[in-house]
């Protein structure tokens, strides 16, 4: 498995060479620094811990967080992720030359949050008539039995809190890498809104 983290600048779209539009995501992948490496002997199991979005505000670390990187001797980033992935020495860096067009990936992130929505948004549902003396339109209709079990079952579909949750797309198709300029050009669309923090892992 390769993991690496990076982040969402928006979407666009390139025509291959039999002249086919494809829309794309561009993400800015990486380079990530290694700030821990965990092994069965010590951890009990094998991982890596990588940073992004390196930064000298310090000040807003709080002291575990800080610990962590004085303890590597690495610089201060944002964001660490731990990847189940070796291979790689403390301080050592993990870019977008891992990733090669044509391969598959899963991406996850916070998916857009869209506020507090009915059933019809947020479920899929069909609502009512919408027709004249209609008292019906939008409502979620029946939610349970007046006798047994006379409650609501769990897990209902009900009005409520729309997106802002961790969101993950598999199977999303590399289209290609700009090693220079650490970018990947993932095809279809990922997570969350532009500037979200993003985790992309390869399985090989």
């Amino acid at each position: 498995m390769t993991g690496i983290l990076g982040r969402k600048l928006g979407m666009t779209q390139v025509f291959d060479e039999d002249g086919k539009l494809t829309p794309v995501t561009l993400i800015e992948a990486g380079p990530c620094s290694v700030v821990q490496v965990k092994t069965k002997e010590r951890d009990k199991y094998s991982a890596l811990k990588i940073g992004f979005d390196e930064t000298k505000n310090v000040k807003k670390l709080n002291k575990p967080t800080k610990g962590v990187f004085e303890k590597a001797g690495t610089g201060y980033y944002r964001h660490l992720k731990e990847f189940r992935m070796e291979g790689y020495a403390v301080n050592e860096l993990i870019t977008v030359e891992k990733f090669a067009p044509g391969d598959i990936i899963n991406v996850s992130g916070v998916s857009k949050g869209k506020g507090f929505q009915g059933v019809m948004k947020r479920h899929n549902y069909s609502g009512g008539p919408g027709s004249h003396g209609s008292m019906f339109n939008r409502a979620p209709g029946s939610i349970g039995c007046s006798a047994y079990p006379s409650r609501v079952w769990k897990n209902k579909g009900m009005p409520g809190q729309m997106g802002a949750k961790r969101t993950t797309i598999r199977n999303l198709t590399v289209v290609d890498v700009k090693n220079e300029q650490n970018l990947l050009i993932v095809k279809g669309a990922v997570p969350g809104a532009k500037g979200i923090m993003l985790e992309i892992v390869k399985k090989d």
